[in-house]
């Protein structure tokens, strides 16, 4: 019974919502748990009949599963839309998870490079090898754009527009957006192309990736985050950072610097402004200096 409806609720993600693959599969994932929780407490539910004293008793259940509160979060989401698929479909008329409140989540604030710990790493490219010019256009490409790491290795040459200063990248959900790359990132990004990119024995299936491998093909995210984690060592960074740190750093310099967040979610590819907020967060060092120069009283001894 469930196994028809999952499949109309699959079908629909794919076809209506447009949504990319592994969003799809997480969301399947996720009403799938919903099943695990009857069929292992050996409850007969169908979707018509599921109650809101079921999906508390499923919340407990992937608590006490060990679930983070995220995880959670995210699980509770899925299966909030599957509800809300079922009474588009006129199968159900009422959604038992409409009064049901997410786990709370604390928001932390991300990991930040500072301008010079990024300059340090990129010091620390052996540029006498081919790669070495290929990981510092990795770099620079990360920090210029802020794209995340599957943006990154599915970056096509086609999508470099060399005269405009412009990138397009396919980001969740398959959307895609044009972002603005600086001078220096585009500059690197030649250099790599005319150097080593285009002297290359590329794989079948490969030649459209800009970033390859020593065997010619595309880059894995693996690889990336190898790259990234082995330059932060030499460099001495105890920070936790991974190539989302320089989409987070980004993100908290433009914003530092007076951008404005509708254009830093723009460029993100972020759906809500509420999750671009996060990078009003400012360093005490930037504060400092800001009451300094612009409160009355901050700077006034006694």
């Amino acid at each position: 019974m469930w196994e028809s409806y999952i499949n109309g609720f699959k079908m629909y993600l794919k076809l209506e919502k447009a949504l990319s693959d592994n969003t799809l599969n997480a969301y399947i994932d996720d009403v799938k748990k919903l099943t695990q929780f009857f069929t292992i407490h050996e409850i007969t539910r169908v979707p018509q009949n599921v109650t809101r004293h079921d999906i508390r008793d499923f919340i407990l259940w992937i608590h006490e599963m060990g679930f983070l509160a995220t995880s959670q979060a995210r699980i509770l989401s899925g299966v909030k839309n599957f509800f809300k698929y079922l009474i588009e479909e006129d199968i159900i008329t009422e959604n038992p998870l409409r009064l049901i409140d997410a786990p709370k989540i604390q928001r932390k604030l991300p990991v930040v490079l500072s301008i010079e710990e990024i300059e340090l790493m990129m010091a620390q490219i052996d540029r006498s090898k081919p790669e070495g010019e290929r990981n510092k256009t990795i770099i620079e490409v990360l920090y210029s754009c802020g794209l995340r790491v599957s943006e990154l290795v599915n970056l096509e040459l086609a999508h470099i527009y060399w005269d405009d200063e412009f990138i397009r990248v396919i980001g969740k959900g398959d959307k895609e957006r044009l972002i603005p790359i600086g001078s220096v990132a585009l500059k690197q990004a030649r250099l790599y192309y005319e150097t080593v990119r285009r002297h290359m024995d590329v794989a079948p299936g490969h030649a459209k990736y800009l970033f390859l491998n020593r065997r010619g093909k595309r880059l894995t995210r693996v690889m990336i985050f190898t790259i990234v984690k082995t330059l932060a060592e030499k460099t001495g960074i105890t920070k936790t950072i991974s190539p989302h740190t320089f989409r987070h750093s980004f993100a908290t310099h433009l914003v530092e610097h007076g951008a404005d967040l509708r254009a830093v979610q723009d460029m993100l590819g972020h759906e809500s402004i509420t999750t671009t907020e996060i990078y009003t967060h400012l360093d005490r060092t930037h504060l400092r200096k800001t009451l300094e120069a612009f409160h009355p009283r901050f700077s006034a001894r006694q």
